[in-house]
């Protein structure tokens, strides 16, 4: 009977002992469980929202609409309307930009331009000093007599100076031109174009300057040169609208019989927009 009661008590206190092991366990599981994990754990283990968002292409839009004219009556008569926009669609890789403009103008009744032009520029690495771009643009003259012409082509830009009162740029780049005339024979060139950009701002930005100057000799032909300039002063009235004034000047050196080489004009009209 004593044994039995021995054996008894002694699988009674064998029982709690082992209770009592895997209690402890269990408590020393769950504290280790809480334990503040190292920064390096944590920097291992990064949660889904830790992740870099995705990068987008296109992050900013800029624009301008642009209308200015010249009227006079008397002797001469003469109307003269451009119609330009400025688009720039700018992300942190590319840059996007357009430059449309259309130009319509009579002289004593009888139309004298009726002139289109559109370009496409994609810009890689703008921000960056020096960067990498390519070039599309097509355009149509009555002025000129000039049908169609066709240039594409690409280049190096560098930026000389960019802050809040001025932007200067520098390009240049190798294009091929096809130009169709409405009388003498088609022309087709490879050109160099250099070009100057610069916006600049004064007066705590009351007054701006704004000029865009391209060379573009031909590479096979000397004789064949190109260069147009574009200056405009403009007097923002608010963070919309702007009062401007613009002088253009354009020379080709091959031009119809009965075209002159040199154009020049002065306008004068309104910009709206964000740009």
């Amino acid at each position: 009977m004593k044994i039995s009661t021995c054996h008894r008590s002694a699988k009674l206190a064998a029982f709690f002992l082992v209770i009592s092991l895997v209690s402890a366990f269990a408590q020393q599981t769950q504290t280790d469980s809480l334990k503040i994990l190292p920064a390096d754990s944590l920097t291992a283990i990064k949660p889904d929202t830790a992740l870099k968002p995705p990068s987008v292409l296109i992050d900013t839009i800029r624009y301008r609409f642009i209308g200015d004219g010249n009227f006079t009556r008397g002797n001469v008569n003469r109307t003269l309307v451009v119609l330009r926009a400025e688009l720039t669609f700018s992300g942190p890789v590319i840059n996007i930009a357009t430059n449309p403009r259309f130009t319509y103008g009579k002289q004593n009744g009888i139309l004298a331009e009726r002139d289109s032009y559109t370009d496409l520029f994609v810009d890689v690495f703008k921000k960056h000093r020096t960067y990498a771009f390519g070039l599309g643009a097509i355009e149509t003259s009555n002025l000129r007599k000039i049908d169609f012409r066709l240039m594409t082509g690409a280049g190096i830009g560098y930026r000389v100076v960019k802050n809040k009162t001025n932007d200067l740029s520098l390009t240049n780049a190798i294009l091929y031109e096809n130009t169709d005339f409405r009388e003498i024979a088609t022309v087709t060139t490879i050109r160099n174009s250099f070009r100057i950009k610069g916006k600049h701002s004064f007066m705590q930005d009351k007054l701006r300057i704004n000029h865009l100057t391209f060379l573009q000799p031909a590479l096979n032909d000397l004789s064949n040169f190109r260069w147009n300039t574009i200056l405009s002063v403009e007097l923002p009235i608010n963070k919309w609208i702007t009062f401007r004034t613009s002088f253009e000047n354009s020379y080709e050196s091959v031009v119809e019989a009965t075209r002159k080489r040199n154009d020049s004009r002065i306008t004068f009209g309104v910009a709206i927009g964000n740009k």
